[in-house]
């Protein structure tokens, strides 16, 4: 059943002004004005406003662009940035909301001070708190159960009315002081600022208040005009109260008794002994109302987007009465947390943690639209827009201020949503997908950079050399050493792209084809280490691919530079391809190499093996430096380097010197006892030297002359039958090893 939708834009104002001009208002302004003086109360006011005026701004936004169902911040949150995190956030949000409607039922019983202080005075007698809060709580709890948010919008009405005449009888008020003494904003003072930030932990709560009419959002019959708007006029409206309220305490009472008098408010207005505490009853009666009504529809929507780890808890927190659809059985969950408090007596102990929660949905609300401006979604269309600096200011100031209230508070709230968020991940393993928020400001990101990297390219002085590889193949990835290759190099110094061709004209079928292959690629990765970007190519011939991969851009925003063959040993049909096509891929500056997998096994701890010859030393470089890159992976922690070099006799001493000094200014994790210098013999050819050598290395890398191989093509690849895996590399222009 469809819930009916009632409210108009006044309930939104009225519980939202209400819970502003509320407790911390009546009861702490006065000690603020009085620790801090005139001027440091108007910064608390302007820096508290740097956080509720962006996020007031940010929902008014988000809700013009998209209906806001029930659950109002919830709902925004979760739709935003995924149901996961969604419900993270909403379950803080949740008991921030119900621990709320304890803390204004307890100070709803400070406007009874008279009463307390006259038993103790007549009869010497200390009545608990609790004789009169745990009556109020019950008595809330039923209203909201039996009646619901009729009768509660009905019962604002009524106290927002009681709210507005205490207030205009605290300005009407006149004191001895405010005649005696002359008041200016030039003299004003600023006094004990060391305690700006403990004053600002005290006050800042009664900020928190803009947003409490969002959580009627389900039962608006236009959210996304009644949101807007009475969001923006109750956030604006208390802050000019708060500006205006200061003045007048400032004006009108001395310092010693603002800050012995809690309810000095009571001494300054008119009629002050009857109206303050009335004021004070209909504020916190006014703001529990608000939070009673709000708490239960933040449950609700949780439980309706399965929130919870038992379908049978879910189930019964998400139904609603009948009758008039109201959230009862999240209301019985809310009032009995409101009631625990409550009879606690005291909710100063996890005051702190609900402003940490409150903050952290401010902060979420501001990224929400700082992103969607950054991410420029075509779909983001909202009527009212903010500016994404105001959002981004809205959010860094939130964290900010998280942690000056209290940081070990804001630690232990952010450890506590970590948890959940893992708990709520471990259950919910089917909705861990990417919100498209975070998509589109990414591409958004990237884009940008992708632009820069390339203004700047032309200017660079000195462009130092690193590979970003591209491989074609046709093979699955999970046995694929050519993949296991291009990873290692991806991991930490390179870039790779690894092509899946799919040899066909390009037609719908072969869309669907790659699309569908595509998917099953990524997912035979997702449960590796994958640092290589995966693609699919539709190509009606293997040169024709090779030919459209060479030209697109590198996926690091650099062009790439560097092209990996592969061919089966003990099957090498394709190699007489890859001879085909290198002279194609060598007209551009492309380093090539060849790896010529074996069916045995690498294993790298027996090392990685470079082979150089004296008349092959434009190979070297890339050879040394591609091993030092591929070790950086943490799979080949315990692989080693050898370098082998082949010269004649005459060549022996300059080689080793050379070598030597080439491992120590290049800094590379390379030993002297880990350079073998072999003396080539006559009749001995540098096949069978390398055949014997490496025979059990995990990967051998022999350098590859473009002559060579047009002289001799397949033949150059034998002879090489007994060892394991091979990499043949060619560099185009030779590397500085720096």
């Amino acid at each position: 059943m469809n819930q009916i939708k009632k409210f108009g834009t006044a309930p939104v104002f009225l519980t939202a002004i209400s819970t502003i001009l509320g407790a911390i208002l009546f009861l702490r302004f006065g000690f603020a004005v009085g620790t801090l003086g005139f001027w440091g109360v108007i910064l608390i006011i302007l820096l508290g406003h740097l956080v509720t005026i962006p996020t007031a701004l940010a929902i008014s936004e988000i809700a013009t662009n998209k209906r806001v169902e029930g659950g109002g911040e919830y709902f925004i949150i979760s739709r935003s940035f995924g149901l996961n995190i969604g419900a993270t956030i909403g379950l803080a949000l949740f008991f921030s909301q119900a621990i709320s409607v304890a803390f204004y039922v307890i100070a709803f019983t400070e406007a009874f001070e008279f009463f307390f202080n006259y038993l103790f005075d007549q009869y010497g007698f200390i009545l608990p708190r609790q004789a009169i809060s745990l009556p109020v709580m019950i008595g809330l709890a039923a209203l909201i159960i039996k009646k619901g948010a009729n009768l509660g919008v009905k019962a604002l009405y009524v106290v927002a009315a009681i709210l507005l005449v205490s207030l205009i009888m605290f300005f009407l008020g006149n004191t001895e002081f405010a005649q005696t003494n002359s008041f200016s904003l030039t003299k004003a003072s600023l006094r004990n600022p060391k305690e700006f930030f403990i004053v600002f932990a005290i006050i800042f709560p009664a900020f928190t208040g803009m947003t409490a009419g969002v959580g009627l959002s389900g039962d608006l019959k236009k959210p996304s005009r009644s949101i807007p708007l009475g969001t923006i006029m109750a956030t604006f409206s208390g802050m000019i109260i708060y500006f205006l309220i200061v003045y007048k305490l400032a004006t009108s009472a001395p310092v010693e008794d603002m800050l012995q008098h809690q309810l000095i408010m009571g001494k300054i207005a008119l009629g002050g002994a009857i109206v303050i505490p009335l004021g004070l009853a209909a504020s916190t009666i006014s703001s529990a109302l608000g939070s009673v009504m709000v708490a239960p529809r933040t449950l609700q929507a949780l439980a309706l987007d399965k929130a919870f780890p038992s379908k049978k808890i879910n189930r019964w927190l998400a139904s609603s009465n009948p009758a008039d659809n109201e959230p009862q059985n999240a209301s019985i969950v809310t009032s009995v947390i409101a009631l625990v408090f409550v009879a606690l007596g005291d909710v100063n102990a996890v005051a702190s943690i609900i402003s940490m929660f409150f903050m952290v949905t401010y902060g979420a609300l501001c990224l929400i639209s700082f992103l969607n401006h950054f991410g420029a979604s075509p779909s983001y269309r909202p009527t009212f827009r903010s500016r994404w600096y105001i959002s981004l200011v809205g959010f860094l100031v939130s964290i900010w201020v998280m942690f000056k209230i209290n940081t070990p508070y804001a630690l232990l709230a952010i450890v506590v949503m970590t948890l959940i968020y893992l708990y709520i991940n471990r259950y919910h393993k089917n909705r861990k997908g990417f919100a498209s928020i975070f998509a589109n400001s990414l591409f958004q990101l990237n884009r940008n950079l992708q632009v820069a990297l390339q203004k700047k390219r032309k200017t660079l002085t000195h462009n130092e050399w690193r590979p970003s590889a591209i491989c074609i193949s046709n093979e699955p990835v999970s046995t694929n050493k050519t993949f296991q290759l291009l990873n290692w190099i991806s991991y930490k110094y390179g870039f790779g792209t690894y092509l899946y061709l799919i040899e066909d004209y390009y037609s719908k079928h072969a869309v669907e084809l790659a699309t569908k292959k595509l998917s099953q690629l990524i997912e035979e990765v997702n449960e590796t280490e994958n640092y290589v970007y995966l693609d699919t190519l539709i190509s009606p011939s293997y040169t024709s691919a090779i030919a459209q991969a060479i030209q697109i851009p590198g996926v690091a925003g650099m062009e790439n530079n560097m092209i990996i063959f592969e061919y089966n040993k003990e099957n090498p049909q394709n190699l007489t391809k890859v001879i085909e096509n290198f002279a194609l891929v060598n007209s551009g500056n492309f380093d090539i190499c060849i790896l010529g997998n074996s069916a045995k096994r690498m294993d790298m701890r027996n090392g990685i093996h470079i082979w150089i010859n004296s008349f092959d030393t434009e190979n070297a470089n890339l050879m040394i430096l591609l091993s030092f890159i591929i070790l950086g992976h943490p799979d080949l922690k315990k692989t080693h380097i050898e370098i082998y070099v082949i010269c004649r006799e005459e060549e022996v001493e300059p080689t080793k010197v050379e070598m030597k000094n080439l491992v120590l200014s290049g800094r590379l994790p390379i030993t002297e006892k880990n350079i073998k210098i072999i003396l080539k013999k006559e009749g001995l050819s540098s096949k069978s030297i390398i055949a014997n050598k490496s025979l059990n290395a995990g990967l051998t890398l022999i350098g590859l002359r473009e002559e060579m191989l047009k002289h001799e093509k397949e033949e150059l690849f034998k002879g090489y039958e007994e060892l394991g895996t091979i990499l043949f590399v060619h560099s185009k222009n030779q590397k500085s090893i720096e």
